[in-house]
């Protein structure tokens, strides 16, 4: 077979085990698939985790990879594939767990990342080359895959299922008619967070001057938790602190309540734009051209540029795509008051859409 494909594929098997915030950012490009391809027959590859968030959706089969089960994870993915054959294989990660479960898929066209993109060796796994443009978005890559096999056309699109079960909880917990504000102060690197101090003046002022109930969401680690009880030991208002207490079907229930959200670079800001609730995403530590919540560029708060021509003496543009600044203190760069001044910005939209 050859690219771009004449032809719908009759089968098409997607590997993207994680995480949250990538799985929404390929969430559209299946949707896509569907709507371009529907007579097609759609697998999707996943971890454990990410598929409590989607794997409800109809019309895709999802193969569940534990990789909290080693080795026999593969095992079991190699059991769950023998004897398939796919047309095409999109193999959307770049690291060497999911390269080793993308050799168990057989496929006539095993489409990866450019080399000069790739990393983790990924192109040596593939062999078809998605289309490589620079200076892209985490999901405009993700679209360059189904570009480079002939589907022009972008779906941004997500409709994940919420089960009423999720809305009744999140129903449950929120206040009734109060405007919402969710904080999800973690992300999955350390790095990336914000001080306590500062989620716990933002959260005051939202309250004071918008009305806004505020609620933290976050996951059960312990740095969560912790964060979650500094935070609530700060504030001068009571806050709703649900951190560790919701699956992610809850997260998403809750999050959709919400006139907007505060977060770092992290799952629940992406799941955010899932169910179109503008972001105000803090970002110092990594790139938001490429990492920021897709439909919130106009609440991003930027100090990336400054943090990265402090470390390296260049600009970005300069240096790898997405290069990281990981030094401690690099997030108090932000300040409170960019935070709440983006907030007044945010609310004014709002108010004039009401």
């Amino acid at each position: 077979m050859k690219l771009p494909l004449t032809r719908p594929p009759q089968s098409l098997c997607l590997l993207r085990l994680s995480a949250v915030g990538d799985i929404c950012h390929a969430l559209p490009v299946v949707r896509t698939l569907q709507r371009e391809w529907p007579q097609t027959r759609n697998t999707w590859i996943i971890g454990r985790l990410e598929y409590s968030l989607v794997g409800d959706i109809p019309g895709i089969e999802f193969i569940i990879f534990d990789k909290s089960k080693g080795l026999s994870a593969f095992r079991e993915l190699r059991n769950a594939l023998k004897g398939r054959q796919f047309d095409v294989l999109l193999h959307m990660q770049m690291s060497l767990r999911a390269s080793i479960a993308a050799l168990l898929v057989n496929a006539d066209i095993k489409l990866g990342f450019n080399r000069a993109y790739a990393g983790d060796l990924q192109w040596m796994f593939t062999s078809h080359k998605a289309q490589y443009r620079e200076h892209q978005h985490v999901m405009d890559s993700f679209f360059n895959f189904i570009e480079t096999l002939g589907v022009t056309r972008r779906e941004l699109v997500w409709d994940i299922p919420v089960p009423p079960a999720a809305r009744a909880f999140a129903r449950q917990v929120l206040p009734g008619d109060q405007p919402l504000m969710v904080i999800s102060p973690c992300s999955s690197m350390s790095y990336r967070n914000w001080q306590v101090e500062g989620y716990a003046a933002v959260a005051d002022y939202a309250q004071e001057h918008h009305g806004l109930a505020v609620v933290l969401t976050g996951g059960p680690s312990e740095i969560e938790r912790d964060y979650g009880e500094r935070i609530s030991a700060a504030v001068r208002h009571p806050i709703i602190n649900l951190i560790g207490r919701t699956d992610l079907k809850q997260l998403t229930a809750v999050i959709s309540r919400a006139v907007c959200v505060v977060a770092p670079d992290s799952g629940p800001a992406h799941l955010a734009t899932t169910v179109n609730v503008p972001v105000i995403g803090l970002y110092a530590t990594t790139n938001p051209d490429r990492a920021r919540p897709y439909l919130s560029a106009d609440y991003t708060i930027d100090r990336y540029r400054e943090a990265v021509q402090d470390k390296c003496g260049k600009p970005p543009e300069e240096l790898p795509w997405g290069i990281r600044v990981r030094d401690a203190g690099t997030m108090e760069r932000i300040a409170v008051a960019d935070v709440t001044g983006m907030l007044d910005r945010l609310m004014a939209a709002h108010t004039a859409k009401i």
